[in-house]
């Protein structure tokens, strides 16, 4: 709920003033997998979760059931493979989460390299969120600030562009190897 600090035009010597309240116990989490195939629009898969943390109880972010859970569903809904480039978070390399990958053929676990999110194209989303939905607002209650991120993550999910682009920004470039022959050969 604590808004985020971006640069505004004001009248000069009248510095732009927006009032906020103090932080609060919520939490708002977002898991987001960017996914690439050569041929086809990139795409963008996401889960929201709304946590209502009470002081000494309970986790206040996802659980790696939570991760496998949005893995499972983006799988349903791309009816392919699945090879999972992921960063250093503990949740990530949780062994539930190793033991899961191993027991399905169909997910193949990548770790990015520590202290490396220039790599990882799911930071563009998180600043192109950062940039233009989430600037300069103060949220007035958790539907409000729930609703801005819906609707700015829906932004980039129908712009195959902007997901492109975040691949861009991180320098890596999407080839495909096959690894069977293809059947007109």
């Amino acid at each position: 709920m604590t808004a985020s600090r971006a640069r505004t035009w004001g009248r000069r010597g009248q510095t732009p003033v927006v009032r906020v309240r103090g932080r609060s116990w919520r939490r708002y989490s977002i898991a987001a997998l960017c996914c690439y195939r050569p041929g086809e629009p990139s795409r963008l898969i996401y889960r929201p979760r709304r946590h209502h943390k009470h002081r000494g109880t309970g986790r206040n972010s996802f659980a790696w059931t939570d991760y496998r859970d949005l893995i499972v569903r983006a799988h349903i809904q791309l009816k392919a493979p699945i090879v999972l480039i992921w960063d250093n978070l503990n949740t990530h390399r949780t062994t539930g989460m190793r033991q899961y990958a191993d027991e399905h053929d169909w997910l193949t676990i990548v770790q990015l390299p520590s202290y490396a999110p220039d790599l990882n194209p799911v930071e563009g989303v998180w600043s192109l969120l950062r940039r233009s939905p989430l600037a300069n607002i103060a949220f007035t209650d958790d539907t409000h600030l729930e609703q801005t991120l819906r609707r700015g993550l829906r932004h980039v999910q129908h712009r195959p562009d902007l997901i492109d682009g975040c691949l861009a920004g991180t320098g890596l470039q999407l080839t495909h190897h096959p690894t069977t022959p293809r059947k007109d050969q």
